[in-house]
């Protein structure tokens, strides 16, 4: 009884160790995956120069509230779209799909990257430009929940459609990608974003190369894709 007592100690501490592992590693992992992916789609994106240039004219931490509140929203429609899409498939077919959608989105966007030119952060910068000039045409903004409200709203409709939703949404696709670990690397890629946009933005924005941020995210999706690839040939 008592050698049984002295060995089933450390066993179980190892089993418990083995099972702690296998949750934290698949959390890591997704943590990394999406935080990294969400930075890359970010940088020098519509929203980014929308959060730099309405940071420019009113106080900086409520054009971050505002903006941030946006993309957190988008996100969990995001992830909820992407899951959805999970859970309406057999477990078999997930792997395949999640190798398909990240194999097609990085061949998507490295074929865009070539077909962007040099001046390509300067459009998104002006296409930002005309939206927050056309919203602050319609209501003067005086006040703090004016300047929240304003970022919100333009920072959530641009985002719709846009290559981070798409993004966000394959993410989710991915087997073994849980919904807490993806929702708060996803977030702090957003944030970490969104705090340089209004923070050093004007700085950052013009040494932005879209094609080179392009190539980056087509890059890490062929690589997704060849894992969840390796996954469902498994």
């Amino acid at each position: 009884m008592v050698a049984a007592d002295t060995w089933g100690g450390p066993v179980k501490r190892q089993a418990g160790a083995v099972e702690c592992a296998a949750v934290v590693q698949p959390s890591l992992a997704a943590f990394g995956s999406s935080f990294t992916a969400i930075t890359l789609a970010e940088l020098g994106d519509k929203t980014f120069f929308m959060a730099l240039i309405l940071a420019a004219r009113h106080r900086a931490r409520w054009v971050f509230v505002g903006a941030f509140a946006a993309l957190a929203a988008v996100t969990l429609i995001s992830l909820a779209l992407g899951y959805g899409l999970r859970e309406l498939l057999p477990a078999s077919l997930v792997p395949w799909l999640a190798a398909v959608l990240f194999l097609g989105f990085g061949v998507k966007l490295l074929i865009d990257a070539q077909a962007l030119g040099s001046a390509a952060a300067d459009a998104e910068a002006r296409d930002a430009e005309e939206a927050v000039n056309e919203a602050e045409k319609r209501q003067a903004i005086t006040t703090s929940w004016a300047v929240i409200w304003e970022a919100f709203a333009l920072v959530f409709i641009a985002e719709l459609g846009d290559r981070t939703q798409f993004t966000t949404i394959f993410l989710a696709t991915a087997p073994g990608f849980g919904f807490g670990a993806l929702l708060a690397g996803t977030l702090a890629g957003h944030a970490v974003v969104t705090w340089l946009a209004v923070g050093s933005g004007r700085w950052i924005g013009g040494r932005i190369s879209e094609q080179l941020l392009y190539r980056l995210s087509g890059g890490l999706f062929l690589l997704f894709g060849l894992v969840a690839l390796r996954q469902a040939l498994t």
